[in-house]
């Protein structure tokens, strides 16, 4: 680690806030793009951002060296879970009255037709079948990469990482986003739906209009190429 940041971090530490400012400014892209993952909750970015600097704020007070890891990657963890604890204790997730209104229409065809498809419901209601899959995810707890899959009870950083060390799960989180940046379309995709949205593989082929057999075959080649990247990261 550059000796100027060991300074920063323990002057920081000993409650110099002008330095301690100063870290959060020099970091403010690893928070910012953290941030971005919880758009569209209910809250202003901005809002989201301020509580992601919160979280940093706290990894600079915990951090020690003798982690031998960058401040940057211990902090992700920290970033992430306050802006988590923020959502889950602010209450309910305000949904926007579009998505309610969409939501209840469907709720209303589903009783109707419990087993009608993401597609059949996104003709029948004359909208895309994004907006009929962002509806029905509207009903559910906040899900992401870190959350159990309703399919197998694994997330996606289980399956990747299982058996690495805290240490190594920490960076691969960190590297994790670029890997799927670099994925075909459809294989991102299949991915997002799967693992931040938590669809099924059912669901997923819904909305893309394949088969469930394909999603699976795809979900296994991206996971497993994923997982020789993160490896060689």
């Amino acid at each position: 680690m550059d000796e100027n940041l060991k300074i920063k971090i323990l002057e920081a530490q000993n409650g110099n806030k002008n330095v301690l400012n100063e870290l959060v400014l020099e970091n403010k892209g690893l928070i910012v793009n953290i941030a971005k993952r919880f758009e569209n909750r209910g809250y202003e970015f901005e809002d989201i951002y301020q509580i992601g600097a919160i979280g940093f704020i706290k990894a600079v007070q915990k951090f020690d060296f003798s982690y031998n890891v960058m401040l940057s990657t211990f902090a992700v963890t920290y970033i992430i879970g306050e802006i988590k604890r923020f959502l889950r204790d602010n209450g309910p997730i305000k949904i926007s009255r579009q998505i309610q209104e969409l939501s209840s229409k469907i709720a209303i065809e589903q009783k109707q037709n419990p087993d009608i498809s993401i597609e059949d419901l996104a003709k029948k209601l004359k909208v895309e079948k994004e907006e009929i899959a962002i509806a029905l995810d509207s009903k559910q707890s906040i899900k992401s990469i870190y959350d159990k899959s309703d399919d197998d009870d694994i997330t996606l950083i289980d399956r990747l990482a299982s058996k690495e060390n805290n240490e190594e799960i920490i960076v691969n989180k960190l590297a994790l986003k670029q890997c799927i940046n670099n994925l075909e379309p459809r294989e991102k995709k299949i991915i997002f739906l799967r693992y931040y949205k938590c669809q099924t593989q059912k669901k997923v082929a819904d909305i893309i209009g394949i088969s469930q057999v394909q999603v699976s075959r795809i979900e296994k080649r991206v996971l497993e190429n994923l997982s020789k990247e993160l490896k060689e990261a």
